[in-house]
């Protein structure tokens, strides 16, 4: 009796050894209307990237010394002083300006270069040879085509009488020596404001004086 029950089964564990065996090699068709699978949840990695060539064009920095000088127009600075390590060091101060440097060694090439450049701004010397500061910025503002350029004086002297007289030939404003960096730089760039703004006021005046002479003419 016994044996005879154990024939019968061995079939059925046969069978249903099979049964498994099929459902590994073929998985089951999910019925129809059902939700596909969800995809895996870590992405495929990413084929690599070959590296970048010396040769390849890099992005531009972005300009040093961002602050109120992206709202200046170009300028001209012409810098005047018999001191070329003078020159230097301002032109080192004020190399994060949109602004054209241009130098001269004395009063008399100073006065050559304003007629070349027409600057907006002078950084000037007050004691040089042939032509102190003084007499450079009393010609400049003495003259009505050169009387808007905006002059910074820099100068050693901190005597009332020499202060009084850089005031009195004209000057704009004047930094002292040694000359500190920020200082230099809020002076120059309220200067240049004040050139431009000259500027656009002229510009304004001239266009709205032409106006009026058509309107007449008509």
């Amino acid at each position: 009796m016994t044996t005879t029950l154990r024939a019968k089964a061995t079939p059925a564990l046969t069978k249903t050894k099979e049964t498994c065996d099929m459902t590994q090699d073929h998985p089951a068709t999910p019925p129809a209307g059902a939700a596909a699978p969800a995809a895996p949840a870590v992405a495929p990695p990413a084929s690599p990237q070959p590296p970048a060539s010396a040769d390849a064009p890099r992005a531009a920095p972005s300009p040093a010394g961002s602050g109120n000088e992206q709202f200046l127009p170009q300028s001209t600075v012409l810098i005047v002083d018999d001191n070329p390590q003078n020159i230097e060091l301002l032109q080192a101060f004020l190399e994060s300006l949109p602004a054209q440097i241009v130098s001269a060694v004395d009063g008399v090439d100073a006065l050559e270069k304003v007629q070349q450049y027409n600057p907006d701004l002078i950084l000037l010397d007050v004691m040089m040879p042939k032509m102190s500061g003084f007499q450079v910025c009393r010609k400049l503002k003495g003259d009505p085509a050169t009387r808007d350029i905006q002059i910074l004086m820099v100068t050693a002297l901190n005597e009332l009488g020499d202060i009084e007289q850089a005031s009195e030939c004209g000057t704009d404003d004047f930094v002292s020596k040694p000359v500190n960096k920020l200082e230099l730089l809020t002076r120059v760039k309220s200067l240049l404001r004040v050139r431009h703004m000259k500027s656009e006021l002229e510009r304004a005046l001239t266009y709205l004086n032409e106006i009026e002479h058509d309107d007449e003419v008509l």
